[in-house]
């Protein structure tokens, strides 16, 4: 059961985030649209920062109190990488220091 949230929460956002993308391409286009290169910060926001990718596309025009969404998206993005750095040491013969 532990091993079907850990799956759930990395890839939860990731396929969220994708469905989203396929359904309504012009609101992730649009929310995109002020970089550079649009599709490249979507895929960068898939695969490193999905929490915030997804918040920020749904909550496109950024608004005085969205921004408390958008850091709660933020937490949740360090969460999970702090979550596994810091649970490492739980795994069985798991090196202390780098070989």
């Amino acid at each position: 059961m532990c091993c079907f949230f850990a799956t759930l929460m990395f890839f939860g956002p990731r396929l969220a985030f994708l469905i989203y993308w396929l359904i309504a391409p012009v609101r992730v286009n649009a929310a995109f649209a002020g970089f550079n290169l649009p599709w490249l910060v979507g895929i960068a926001g898939l695969l490193f920062a999905p929490w915030t990718a997804l918040m920020y596309v749904i909550i496109f025009p950024l608004t005085s109190w969205d921004w408390l969404w958008m850091g709660l998206a933020i937490a949740c993005d360090v969460a999970s990488y702090v979550g596994g750095y810091h649970n490492r040491k739980q795994v069985p013969y798991y090196p202390s220091t780098a070989p």
